[in-house]
């Protein structure tokens, strides 16, 4: 059986404000990293630079690509281990971003993050995303409702023990 990380958050604004946040190159430094390179097409870059100041391969999802999109309804990008988990780090898993206009100006995120191996590593891998992507579900959250994540002092959001 496929080990899936499925995790949803419903976001006070609207579809298309959520949208842009997670497909352009301003939007995604408003809460996911400090810096990116994104392009919104197939195979066009989706790198989230947590950490610029570290060498090249070492400084966030480089490499990492947009795989398919539904303007306003879904986005779909490879993704990298953190650079702490080298061997899983050479491997590519898969993310997929789901979202739904819900009442009251809402949109419901749905984020399914997919393609695990198995082995001691990529366990620990599959952990530390379950956690990471509340991280991110959480500071996407704030962006709207307080505005951007301050990077040089980052909201950080109470994260359960799921």
């Amino acid at each position: 059986m496929e080990r899936i990380i499925q995790k949803e958050a419903a976001i006070p604004v609207s579809l298309r404000e959520v949208w842009r946040a997670w497909t352009t190159q301003e939007g995604v430094c408003t809460f996911f990293a400090p810096a990116a390179n994104v392009e919104l097409a197939i195979g066009g870059r989706y790198e989230m630079l947590f950490d610029s100041d570290a060498p090249a391969g070492l400084r966030g999802s480089e490499d990492c690509k947009v795989l398919s999109f539904l303007p306003d309804r879904m986005l779909s990008f490879d993704w990298s281990a953190p650079p702490q988990y080298p061997a899983a780090r050479k491997e590519r898993t898969w993310v997929v971003v789901e979202l739904t206009a819900g009442p009251l100006n809402t949109t419901r995120v749905e984020l399914s993050h997919l393609g695990w191996a198995e082995g001691d590593e990529w366990d620990q891998v599959f952990q530390y995303f379950k956690r990471a992507w509340d991280t991110v579900l959480g500071r996407l959250a704030y962006r709207f409702s307080h505005g951007p994540i301050d990077w040089n002092n980052p909201y950080r959001p109470a994260i359960g023990s799921e």
